[in-house]
């Protein structure tokens, strides 16, 4: 593809037909994301390969509460796990909500799921001592997770970006053996998309560019 077309049309695919990734597959894909930015070029990635049941079956009951909460919050009309704005729902109200267990299957149902990880002391946390959730770190993964998904959209696969397990981080590292140095990042289910979409909604550039100053015009058209 072009890559005005790859970008432009990766999308989040959760809906997977039979049809295995290959090795090869797997291989193209690490190939090009391996090329992303890292503070330091420190490449502080760690990707783990899941295909056995076993494992998937166990994720289940570590990202059903994380789901629960998400779905009570948004009925209630807050923005989910949100760090500013404290949850005004019991957690008997919470337990009480239904997760969406045909989309959790779905996720963890994909050929694939690659589970990644980033080593912490590796990166440079610049916010580590502010008073908020810490996001400058994931400078360092991140950019290396999207260059996964437009790999695999390059090549007629598809995924998405979950976090959801993140709630559960030790019992994540637990299931695979993982150092306690290493967060949870990511899980991406990948696989060959029943429908292959062709146009996202995004909104304008008006909406989120300014020059000069928060309050500043926006670029001219």
């Amino acid at each position: 593809m072009e890559f005005n077309e790859v970008v432009r049309t990766t999308f989040a695919a959760r809906a997977f037909t039979d049809e295995p990734v290959t090795d090869a597959e797997l291989r193209s894909l690490f190939d090009n994301a391996r090329f992303a930015p890292s503070g330091g070029n420190r490449q502080p990635w760690r990707v783990i390969v899941v295909r056995d049941r076993g494992p998937r079956d166990a994720l289940l009951p570590l990202i059903r509460p994380t789901m629960q909460r998400y779905m009570a919050q948004m009925q209630a009309g807050e923005a989910p796990w949100n760090t500013v704005n404290p949850t005004r729902l019991t957690d008997e109200q919470i337990a009480a909500t239904p997760a969406p267990e045909a989309l959790l299957r779905q996720v963890l149902d994909a050929p694939v799921l690659l589970v990644i990880f980033v080593d912490l002391s590796y990166v440079a946390a610049f916010d580590a001592d502010l008073d908020r959730v810490g996001v400058i770190a994931g400078a360092s993964i991140y950019p290396f997770v999207w260059n996964l998904l437009l790999s695999a959209r390059n090549i007629g696969l598809g995924g998405t970006l979950t976090t959801f397990a993140g709630a559960r981080e030790s019992d994540v590292q637990a299931l695979f053996g993982v150092p306690s140095h290493f967060a949870f990042a990511a899980m991406l289910p990948i696989g060959h998309p029943v429908k292959q979409l062709t146009r996202l909604k995004r909104g304008p550039i008006e909406d989120f560019v300014r020059l000069e100053h928060w309050s500043g015009p926006t670029l001219p058209g």
